[in-house]
C-alpha cells in the first residue's frame, strides 16, 4: 500500500497477517518512506519483500503459508526462485482483482479509515501516524483475526 501526501513524498507498507491455530494472529510491517530525494528509494523491490519473508520465518519460527495477490514483485523470477529454494514457504495466488479475497487490503483500508482528516505538515509525521496505528492494530489480535475471517477463503489450505 502507498500513502501520499500532497507534494511531500509517499509512504510504501509491506506486510504479513499471521494466524496460526491456537495462537494469537499477528501482523507483521515494514514502512518506506520516499520524501523525493535523489537517490532514495520510491517504494518496496522484490528484495525487500524476500528480506520481509526471512524475517517472518524466523520471528515465527514456522513454516509460513503465504496467500498472495498477482503484484509484478510477488511474480517476479527473482521471487519465483526464491519460492522455489525455501521449503518453509508455500505460496497460494489469488486471481487478479481480487482484493475482497485479500486479508491485508483488508488491514490498509481499516488504516486509511484512521488516516482520514488528518492534516500532517510532514512526510515524518504522518510516518510517524501510520505506525502508530500499525502499532495499535498489532495489539488488537482479534481485530487482525476478523481481517482474515472477513474473506471468504477458508483457513485449512487445499
Amino acid at each position: 500500500m502507498t500513502v501520499t501526501g500532497k507534494h511531500t513524498g509517499r509512504v510504501s507498507l509491506a506486510g504479513l497477517l499471521c494466524m496460526k491455530p491456537g495462537r494469537r494472529t499477528r501482523l507483521l510491517f515494514r514502512t518506506i518512506a520516499y520524501h523525493g530525494r535523489k537517490g532514495e528509494k520510491k517504494g518496496f523491490a522484490t528484495g525487500d519483500l524476500i528480506a520481509q519473508l526471512v524475517a517472518a520465518h524466523h520471528t515465527l519460527a514456522a513454516p509460513i503459508v503465504l496467500v498472495w495477490d498477482n503484484a509484478s514483485m510477488h511474480t517476479s523470477t527473482a521471487m519465483r526462485t526464491f519460492i522455489a529454494d525455501h521449503d518453509w514457504l508455500t505460496v497460494y495466488r489469488l486471481p487478479a482483482y481480487a482484493p475482497d479475497l485479500n486479508p491485508i487490503d483488508t488491514v490498509w483500508a481499516h488504516l486509511k479509515g484512521h488516516l482520514t482528516n488528518l492534516a500532517c505538515r510532514t512526510l515524518d509525521e504522518m510516518l510517524a501516524i501510520i505506525k502508530n496505528r500499525l502499532k495499535r492494530m498489532q495489539y488488537q489480535p482479534d481485530l487482525l483475526s476478523r481481517f482474515i475471517l472477513g474473506t471468504p477463503l477458508g483457513l485449512n489450505p487445499p
